[in-house]
């Protein structure tokens, strides 16, 4: 808990959940999981099928979010349904894949380097960001 701020009363913030949060959105199949879970719950045969991923591969990631918290599983004869532990995390899902970020390059210093790369991966186009970008940055990457 933070002490209260000068201006208004103190905010309650679980610094771990926080931190489960972020590694999760930190990896590219949590990240697409847990935006398709946004739908509502789903089986992970479904889910990988839907996002082109091998079944294997989504059963970790969904055992490693539940694991975490951040998901709930239901058995359903003999199949498994996954839905997102808390009605506040969809919220918060869909508050996050809604942003809009601009991003500025510093440089070794710190200064602003509007050509550095330091915040953009190496393979990534250069972005005006001045310019509007519709995309969502959140949302699945196209499959092939």
């Amino acid at each position: 808990m933070h002490p209260p701020a000068a201006d208004g009363p103190a905010l309650a913030v679980n610094a771990s959940a926080l931190a489960r949060v972020g590694t999760a959105l930190s990896d590219e199949t949590r990240r697409q999981l847990l935006l398709a879970l946004l739908e509502g719950p789903a089986y992970p045969s479904d889910l990988a099928d839907r996002l082109g991923l091998s079944r294997s591969n989504v059963s970790n990631h969904l055992a490693c979010l539940r694991g975490c918290g951040l998901l709930r599983s239901t058995p359903v004869g003999r199949r498994v349904r996954y839905e997102l532990a808390d009605p506040k995390l969809a919220h918060a899902l869909a508050d996050l894949a809604a942003l809009v970020l601009f991003v500025e390059h510093h440089g070794a210093d710190g200064t602003c380097d509007p050509g550095g790369d330091c915040c953009t991966p190496a393979d990534a186009p250069a972005t005006d960001p001045t310019e509007a970008d519709d995309t969502d940055p959140l949302a699945p990457a196209a499959q092939p």
